[in-house]
């Protein structure tokens, strides 16, 4: 029996993507939350809970990005060009967020303010951008003969901008509730409280995005049984586990901040991740270019695929395994005295 590689790709770059947003997501919101802190030594925790981790959690993003180029080319010769712009800002951001990072840690008091601002400010434009990123790609991309067709700025829309603010706030709650989890004392208190805020923006704001997209394209509205008039009750039963999944992380975060939980904050900040990652699936599978291009249709050849995985076979276990271990490593509460550099 013959493996389906494009199949197998196509989920290791959802893979990739589910990974790299769950888990950079909570230090880019980390860095959106920076400006907020009580005090400098306070961000130098909120730094040291990540920095064993944040530069592992991009590698996600390389794989992605890589993956994409390298499995699917018809695909990124189709993305790439009607995103190019938010795509090299957010490179650009993480660029500055990644500098910032190590130059903050052994700066003096002047210095140490600018770098401050420079984290803050590449980790809230990534996020944006991220945003500009996912909204654009959701609208849909213009193709002729498979090729980009559209206009630079297609991706600039108010359902884009609404779906960056919804990514801002989900940042901000991973963030926050990573904080809940690896922290104690005076910036504990400040990260719960700044957790159930994010939980309300982010409730808020998953609801207006969730409604919005039903009207980007009829394929996603289709897919979950708006006509544009009416809905098909037993068309959305077989997808409805999903928004219940969305709505139980909520529960399950809210929950956790009102008992005092640690853990289960950050659990259902992921969880809520999970649900939206896989409406997004729903909507779209089985294509990787929205209404243009199936990912059977971008791969590949099969040789080529065969190849690819035969490294990825060695490649994704040791990133995976890699990861676990720092993460278990690096395990417990953070305190003012104890840093990763």
């Amino acid at each position: 029996m013959s493996l389906d590689l494009p199949l197998i790709w196509a989920a290791i770059l959802a893979l990739a993507v589910l990974m790299y947003v769950m888990l950079d997501g909570f230090d880019l919101g980390i860095g959106i939350l920076f400006p907020f802190a009580g005090s400098s030594a306070e961000r130098d925790v909120m730094m040291n809970t990540v920095a064993p981790v944040w530069d592992g959690n991009e590698t996600w993003l390389v794989l992605g990005g890589g993956g994409l180029f390298a499995a699917f080319p018809a695909a990124y010769a189709a993305i790439l060009p009607a995103l190019y712009i938010p795509i090299i800002l957010m490179l650009l951001a993480l660029i500055l967020r990644g500098v910032a990072f190590e130059f903050r840690l052994r700066a003096r008091a002047a210095g140490k303010r600018f770098w401050t601002a420079a984290f803050a400010g590449g980790s809230l434009t990534a996020t944006v951008a991220q945003g500009l990123v996912l909204g654009g790609f959701i609208q849909g991309v213009t193709l002729r003969d498979q090729h980009f067709a559209g206009a630079a700025f297609d991706w600039l829309t108010p359902y884009s901008l609404l779906v960056a603010a919804g990514l801002v706030a989900g940042y901000a709650l991973l963030g926050a509730s990573w904080l809940v989890w690896r922290t104690e004392s005076e910036l504990h208190g400040r990260a719960r409280r700044w957790a159930r805020r994010a939980l309300s923006m982010v409730a808020l704001l998953l609801a207006a995005v969730s409604a919005a997209t039903l009207f980007v394209h009829p394929q996603i509205a289709a897919r979950w049984g708006w006509d544009g008039h009416a809905l098909a009750f037993a068309t959305f039963a077989r997808l409805s586990p999903i928004p219940v999944l969305g709505a139980a992380g909520l529960v399950m975060a809210a929950l956790g901040l009102k008992r005092g939980s640690h853990g289960w904050p950050f659990a259902g900040a992921v969880v809520v991740f999970l649900s939206g990652y896989l409406g997004l699936a729903a909507g779209f599978f089985p294509d990787i270019v929205p209404y243009s291009l199936t990912f059977r249709q971008a791969a590949n050849a099969d040789n080529a695929l065969g190849l690819l995985l035969v490294g990825g076979a060695v490649l994704l276990p040791a990133i995976i395994g890699y990861s676990l271990w720092v993460y278990w490593i690096f395990r417990g509460k953070v305190t003012p005295d104890a840093g990763y550099h």
